[in-house]
């Protein structure tokens, strides 16, 4: 017996002005998520599709809690509540000096066997939920929390990889500034980010930021400018990725 949605379209005299409903239904619910933009560091405007981070969509981080932490900022700054899940060594001082807002941010170091569950319930209650990738992430479990986060109108920032991410953001060099001739502080940090993802097809962007300034902002590096203090070069290792 055939579906009753088909038996509709088979015989209403009315299914075109259906189908036109429905149609027009669905690209409101797109133009929705689409344009409902946060409040995002201008640094990343060139690295995140529509220049801002988006309501109802998943972005990946390869193994960097410093570029996480900058993404967080601007929506934390606008007033919006955030929520770190899975990540123990995210370090709340660090999150503070970097503009987090600490009485908006939700933090489950230990989700254990509960991470589904756990997520789930945050990604109802906050704007940006930053978590790490489960050891195992099933097609049914990314299928779930990516209806949540669009039915909710959540973020979600993955450190690691995620199927249905909107942009995949990592650093590939990264430089240190502040100490001399073999003394001082480290004060700065100059990086090159790249991104890619399904809206630029196939071709990866790139630019070049402090992360952060001696003033601890995150901002562009300007070509052809000196830097602020003097920069040490330094191969991007993993456990530097990981800072």
């Amino acid at each position: 017996m055939p579906e009753p949605a088909l038996l509709l379209a088979e015989a209403s005299p009315a299914a075109s002005a259906v189908r036109e409903l429905q149609e027009r239904i669905r690209q409101m619910q797109s133009t929705k998520l689409e344009t409902r933009s946060l409040n995002t560091s201008p640094a990343f405007a060139s690295l995140l599709p529509g220049g801002a981070l988006k309501a109802g969509a998943a972005y990946s981080v390869e193994g960097s809690h410093a570029l996480v932490m900058a993404l967080m900022t601007g929506p934390s700054a606008a007033g919006a509540w955030c929520g770190v899940i899975g990540l123990p060594d995210f370090g709340a001082e660090a999150a503070s000096r970097s503009g987090i807002d600490l009485e908006r941010l939700v933090l489950v170091p230990h989700p254990g066997e509960q991470w589904l569950a756990v997520a789930s319930a945050v990604i109802d209650v906050v704007t940006v939920v930053v978590t790490v990738t489960p050891p195992r992430l099933s097609d049914s479990v990314v299928a779930r929390l990516t209806a949540r986060i669009r039915q909710r109108e959540a973020t979600l920032i993955v450190l690691g990889g995620w199927p249905q991410s909107e942009a995949t953001l990592r650093i590939t060099a990264s430089q240190w500034g502040g100490i001399g001739q073999g003394h001082g502080h480290l004060a700065s940090r100059q990086v090159t980010v790249s991104s890619a993802g399904r809206a630029f097809r196939g071709q990866k962007r790139t630019a070049r930021l402090w992360l952060p300034d001696s003033s601890e902002q995150v901002r562009v590096a300007e070509q052809g400018r000196v830097a602020e203090s003097r920069l040490t070069g330094l191969q991007p290792t993993l456990s530097e990725r990981a800072s």
